[in-house]
């Protein structure tokens, strides 16, 4: 019997929202900002991208594109997918 493997996802293994918020601001401070939009794509996988579709209005074919590395992703999109799984971001200078 073969056993299928199931896709890695860094979120499957942190225990607190501490931990979660950690991993994305690291994320977001890497200089490759595939890296966070990755790391976002994660989470949503972790919370159900059908999930993730109702609460932004955006259909599932689209967001699997967005996080599956196959287009650039607008900003747009990543703002209502972070509203969406209540990330948020703070600006500070």
């Amino acid at each position: 019997m073969v056993e299928k493997v199931k896709p890695f996802n860094p979120f499957d293994y942190f225990e607190t929202q501490d931990e979660i918020n950690a991993y994305l601001e690291e994320c977001f401070r890497d200089e490759d900002p595939n890296v966070f939009v990755n790391a976002l794509g994660h989470l949503a996988k972790h919370h159900g991208i059908s999930e993730v579709s109702k609460a932004t209005g955006l259909n599932r074919e689209s967001l699997y594109k967005t996080f599956g590395g196959k287009v650039q992703p607008k900003w747009d999109t990543i703002a209502r997918v972070m509203r969406a799984l209540h990330v948020d971001m703070r600006v500070a200078v």
